[in-house]
């Protein structure tokens, strides 16, 4: 699945190549709130992120390929254990998307946007899934501003004691999600 992803980004790439008149080169941060399945164990998403874009592909239209850094940042959590309550910070889950992107521009200023991947995952227990981000906005030359939902899905295995001196694992979906508020710088 990863490389089918990869080489289908590359394909994209390729044909917008010879067919876009300018291309255009975005760096950006975002934060969120996290949402659904993650937010009572996340407190915060922040993201670093970069795209190649290939501007005027169709009127209004921009695409490109891109990549971030994500992480959600654990909760301390308690829970009963069977014999008492327990207090524990679990690990930040962190992530780097491969993905492609589009922006539709509806005015000089105004867009909407979505990225669509696949997220590896960079922590022990929580394994890599796809990835999307729809998102609008407002932008200049210079920068634009935009909203967005973040999701991804993620198989994550948790690992622990069984009481009886073994351990015992468990996998599950995930859906790692926020909504988030971003800025990216256009060069």
């Amino acid at each position: 699945m990863k490389k089918l992803f990869l080489v289908a980004i590359a394909t994209v790439g390729f044909v917008f190549s010879g067919t876009a008149q300018e291309s255009q080169i975005k760096v950006g941060l975002d934060a969120g709130i996290p949402m659904g399945d993650i937010k009572d164990g996340s407190s915060f998403n922040l993201g670093a992120n970069a795209a190649y874009m290939w501007t005027g592909v169709a009127e209004g239209l921009d695409v490109g390929a891109g990549v971030s850094y994500n992480t959600y940042f654990a909760k301390e959590i308690e829970y009963f254990d069977g014999f008492e309550n327990v207090k524990e910070k679990g690990d930040n889950a962190n992530f780097l998307p491969i993905y492609a992107t589009a922006n539709y521009s509806f005015t000089e200023n105004i867009f909407a946007g979505a990225d669509l991947g696949y997220a590896v995952g960079l922590t022990d227990g929580i394994d890599g899934g796809f990835y999307y981000q729809p998102k609008v906005g407002y932008q200049t030359e210079m920068f634009e501003v935009f909203i967005g939902y973040k999701g991804l899905s993620s198989e994550q295995t948790a690992t622990f004691d069984d009481g009886f001196g073994g351990t015992a694992s468990i996998t599950a979906t995930t859906v790692f999600s926020s909504i988030n508020v971003g800025f990216n710088y256009k060069f």
